[in-house]
């Protein structure tokens, strides 16, 4: 068996673990900094993109490109992160200085 019969695998897991990941981050960055942090999401997205079709090594790339998008998606659920806060779903924060619309 070759290593590389686990690359499946080891996508899934890693696509699982990223996905997971951005969640909190989400929820997190709405609370703290509102929508106004979307341009980061997109930055790292951009950086994502150009490290995979850079980087050789498929496993590592493919990574880099769930990485990307999953920023990518971040941006649009900032949004609903936003409009869920609004309809109560989510604590507002009250220190925030920019009000909620």
């Amino acid at each position: 068996m070759d290593i590389s019969n686990f690359y499946g695998l080891a996508i899934g897991i890693a696509t699982f673990l990223i996905i997971g990941l951005f969640h909190p981050i989400v929820i997190k960055a709405e609370y703290y900094w509102g929508t106004k942090c979307w341009w980061i999401f997109l930055i790292l997205g951009i950086i994502g993109i150009i490290a995979s079709i850079i980087i050789k090594n498929i496993l590592l790339s493919t990574m880099l490109g769930v990485f990307s998008f999953s920023s990518f998606w971040t941006i649009k659920e900032l949004f609903e992160q936003a409009e869920r806060v609004k309809k109560g779903w989510f604590p507002k924060n009250p220190n925030r200085k920019i009000p909620y619309k």
